[in-house]
């Protein structure tokens, strides 16, 4: 998986814990918050941090913004401060702008002022928005360990209309599929001559690196 250039401001909870994850999974991050405890506290667990009023267009310019493929808003109980950063985000030309929501009514308004994805996050749910993130056609995740997870993954492109003894993916990856799912029908435990639809979702198990590897050719 290439090496992503992500921006999180916002470093709460929330933007603390995509900005790890991120920065973990080898990306290269930049950390941006007002306040200089946060900035101390991350510094050493992402590329770099910096203390930027994210609502400043000249202030973010400064510090390179658009030079990087996402940025994630992740501005705590401040709306106005969420709305005027992502604003300023999208009139700087940013591809791909994430934005965090306190309720409905301010999701409506992200999507309108050009918010690319809104999400509601709970406490832990930052970890998984950037496994999404790096991987758009992992759709969800649940780890299992340390080296295992098990993945949501849209069929490629390569492998719709094949059966699961054609692909053969644990032999090929050393992956298992536990179910298929289509629409709102789950198959648990597949049969081998199972067909592929090319809007079918594979639910995998295996180890991470192994996931990686499928994922990459997803």
């Amino acid at each position: 998986m290439r090496e992503q250039h992500f921006a999180v401001i916002g470093i709460g909870r929330f933007g603390s814990s995509i900005a790890t994850t991120l920065y973990k999974e080898g990306n290269e991050v930049l950390a941006i918050d007002m306040n200089e405890s946060r900035i101390d506290e991350i510094k050493d667990q992402v590329s770099h941090a910096v203390i930027t009023d994210s609502t400043d267009e000249e202030a973010l310019r400064a510090i390179g913004i658009r030079n990087f493929d996402t940025v994630i808003v992740a501005i705590g109980d401040d709306i106005q401060a969420s709305i005027l950063t992502v604003l300023v985000l999208k009139e700087l030309g940013i591809k791909q702008v994430v934005a965090k929501a306190l309720n409905k009514r301010h999701a409506q308004v992200l999507y309108k002022i050009g918010a690319d994805m809104v999400v509601f996050p709970e406490r832990d749910m930052g970890e998984r928005v950037a496994h999404h993130l790096m991987s758009p056609n992992v759709l969800n995740f649940l780890k299992l360990a340390d080296d295992y997870s098990v993945e949501e993954i849209k069929v490629p492109h390569s492998m719709a209309d094949r059966n699961l003894r054609e692909i053969n993916l644990r032999a090929e990856y050393n992956l298992n599929v536990i179910a298929i799912r289509s629409g709102e029908q789950i198959d648990i435990a597949p049969h081998p001559e199972r067909v592929l639809g090319i809007n079918d979702v594979l639910v995998v198990i295996g180890e991470n690196s192994d996931l990686e590897r499928f994922t990459d050719l997803a």
